[in-house]
């Protein structure tokens, strides 16, 4: 099982790049884990060998960076079904899509997304927005779980 501090769920290879560059451009380090569809989160988190497996010596990430149109299952499902369980209902979960409908905005926060990120089409702000999510999460926000 791969773990990561860091999971990204998307499936456009373009913007998976995109994400990997950022991350490299701006010397981040933590462990990254990247999923291409909703069932791989799902199983990730609770499948057998998934970080909430009662042997399992995995942590679950620190966030969620989560793409709303995958494929299997979608991300708002996912979102709901992580959000629903007590054991993953406190990890940040960032909606990181091309979608800026109001609906699917409102549905995000209905079920528990802790933001609402639409991804930028322009190459350097798309870089600086993953700076800024990844600055956000692990340096400014306190969560339950947070030291200090």
């Amino acid at each position: 099982m791969n773990t990561a501090e860091i999971l990204i769920v998307e499936d456009n290879r373009h913007d998976v790049a995109m994400i990997q560059e950022a991350f490299s451009e701006r010397n981040i380090k933590e462990k990254v884990c990247i999923l291409g569809n909703g069932a791989e989160v799902l199983d990730y988190f609770f499948g057998a060998g998934g970080c909430l497996a009662q042997d399992s010596q995995f942590p679950c990430p620190k966030f969620i960076m989560l793409d709303l149109k995958l494929p299997k299952v979608s991300g708002l499902e996912v979102l709901k079904r992580l959000k629903a369980d007590e054991r993953t209902k406190n990890i940040p979960v960032i909606v990181f899509t091309s979608s800026n409908e109001a609906r699917d905005r409102s549905e995000c926060y209905l079920s528990g997304a802790n933001s609402y990120v639409v991804k930028p089409l322009d190459a350097d702000c798309f870089s600086q927005f993953v700076a800024d999510i990844k600055t956000y999460w692990f340096m400014m926000n306190r969560t339950c779980y947070t030291d200090g």
